[in-house]
Parts: C-alpha cells; sequence; structure tokens
C-alpha cells in the first residue's frame, strides 16, 4: 500500500480508546475494488489473492495490494452442492482464505439473508485460480433449531499447531470447533462459545496472534444497507485460542465486550467482515465499507499496537 492517511500512532490510539471518530481514511487502493466480505492470502510469489462474497466466490489478485484486478470465480461451473441452502442462489458469502502446505485453503458459507440455515463448506486449490478448486465438502452446518449460525468461516492455526476454525453470526454469537489439519474438516464434537451479544449483531470473526495474545476482530451492528449501514471492528484477546477472550475494559466478548477498532466516519460508512493478517510492512486491516453511494468497496489500513499490546489502525 503505497499511501495511507491517517493519525500519528499516539492519536490513533487515543481515538481508538476514547471510540472518537477521528480514524483515518482507507489508504489508497486501484483497479476493481468492488467487494464485499474480502479476506487475503499472500502467495509464495509475493504477490495477494482476495476472495469474497460473489456468485460462485469471487476472486480478485494484487501484484503489491494497492491495485486490484478481477481473477474470476471459485467455481466458474456453480457450486450445486450449496444449494440446499441457498435457495438455489449462486450467491456465496464471507470466504477465508489461507496457504497451508503448498495448497490454499478456502472456508466459505452457503446461506439465505437472516436465516440460520446455513453451513460452511472447504475448497483447496494448488493455485487459487478460477476453475481450479476441489470441493471437499460440509465442515459444519446449522439449522433452525440451532442457536448458532454456521456462516463467516475463520481458520486458525494455534502455537501448537492445532488447527480451530471460527465462526457465527446474530443468534448466540462467535463460536470454535476444531478441525483435523490432515483433512480441514472437524474433529470432536466440541464448540466453544467466543463472543456474543445476547442475540444481538456479532459476526466475522477473525483471530490473529500476536505476542502472547489471540485477539479476536468481530463485526458489530448491521452491515448491508449500503450507506446505512453501522457495521464496526471491535476486537478482544485471550492467551488461549478458545477463549476467554476481554475486552481492553476486562469485559468478556462473550458478555457483549468488545473495544472498537474502526467504525463509520466521513465518507466510509459500516466498514467491517474484516480480515487481519500479517505482511512485510505491518499487520493490515482489510475490509469493505460502504460509499456515500452505497457502493461496497476495498477497505485496507496498517495495524499498530499501544503500550498496552492493543490495535489501532493508522
Amino acid at each position: 500500500m503505497t499511501s495511507v492517511i491517517g493519525t500519528t500512532g499516539q492519536q490513533g490510539a487515543a481515538a481508538a480508546e476514547a471510540g472518537a471518530a477521528a480514524y483515518p481514511n482507507p489508504g489508497l487502493v486501484t483497479g476493481d475494488i468492488g467487494v464485499h466480505d474480502p479476506t487475503f492470502v499472500k502467495r509464495p510469489d509475493g504477490s495477494y489473492l482476495v476472495a469474497h462474497t460473489g456468485d460462485n466466490i469471487a476472486l480478485k489478485t494484487s501484484a503489491d495490494r494497492t491495485a486490484f484486478r478481477n481473477a474470476g470465480s471459485a467455481f466458474p461451473g456453480g457450486a450445486s452442492w450449496t444449494t440446499a441452502y441457498t435457495g438455489g442462489s449462486r450467491n456465496l458469502w464471507a470466504p477465508d482464505l489461507s496457504y497451508h502446505n503448498g495448497r490454499y485453503y478456502m472456508y466459505y458459507s452457503a446461506s439465505t439473508f437472516g436465516s440460520n440455515r446455513s453451513a460452511i463448506f472447504l475448497a483447496t486449490s494448488t493455485t487459487g485460480a478460477s476453475g481450479s478448486w476441489t470441493n471437499h465438502g460440509l465442515v459444519i452446518e446449522s439449522r433452525q433449531s440451532d442457536d448458532f449460525n454456521a456462516i463467516d468461516p475463520n481458520l486458525v492455526v494455534d502455537d501448537q499447531g492445532r488447527w480451530w476454525l471460527a465462526f457465527g453470526s446474530f443468534w448466540s454469537g462467535i463460536k470454535m470447533i476444531r478441525l483435523d489439519p490432515s483433512t480441514g474438516k472437524r474433529t470432536g464434537s466440541t464448540m466453544y462459545s467466543l463472543a456474543g451479544r445476547g442475540g444481538g449483531a456479532i459476526e466475522a470473526p477473525t483471530i490473529v496472534k500476536r505476542g502472547s495474545y489471540y485477539y479476536l476482530y468481530v463485526s458489530f451492528d448491521l452491515c448491508c444497507r449500503g450507506a446505512s449501514s453501522t457495521y464496526r471492528v471491535m476486537v478482544g484477546r485471550s492467551t488461549s485460542v478458545t477463549g476467554p477472550y476481554h475486552d481492553r475494559n476486562g469485559v468478556p466478548m462473550t458478555s457483549g465486550g468488545g473495544t472498537e477498532v474502526l467504525a463509520g466516519h466521513g465518507s466510509v460508512h459500516g466498514p467491517g467482515h474484516q480480515d487481519v493478517f500479517t505482511d512485510t510492512d505491518s499487520d493490515i486491516l482489510a475490509y469493505h465499507y460502504y460509499a456515500d453511494d452505497g457502493t461496497a468497496l476495498l477497505g485496507i489500513n496498517w495495524l499498530a499496537y499501544d503500550s498496552a499490546g492493543w490495535p489501532y489502525v493508522h
């Protein structure tokens, strides 16, 4: 990213602490930047692969994290295995990309708006290119009788090399299950609760390890309403990947806790469904936001950490 408009680190930390609206604007991005629910992975050659919500999962590529171009869809022939959850729609949601052992892993969601009849699937590819993805089937599903919603997956590998999948939207909040690294599928029956707002608006978990903490980023409030969206990025942290996670004030995230990292400001409306990853220059916060005309666009900012280890954008 070649340009970031923003405050200094000290001002950014103060703004985050105060919950003030003095957030930096997104850094400069160009080209095909219409996205919703973006996820990034850095490729072995140093370029970037991006996946986001769209028909059959939309893909983009970038050589420099500034200029982006359309790279087709993951499943150009369709994803018939998802139709029981999508009502026949080709629109698949909120993918999560990562790269392990020479393969790209993509967890992604199939659902309809407002329903928890939902599912998370896994696909892999050796190149990440459109049409190269192999479907590995269902990872977890939720039914209307369940108190959780199986969308918005995020894979995290802990310090012991164990694989975990965080996910969730509304209902009882953010959940986590254990995965088998050899298959990428669920192992065991335990489901952990990481965060919740008593049935209120929380979704889109992203977990990253930095220092001695696992940081759980989530989106609070409402997406998908154009410039009226109230999405905002929140964070808590834990020394254990399975929690408990607390915010800066010590409030458990399972009791509605969360420290604000980024919220709407100026012509940036409803920033959220974040992805956080470590790059060579900085930790990066990627997200979508809505312009004044309601268009969903890619936002990218650097993340830094204050003296107490809490992240802020700059």
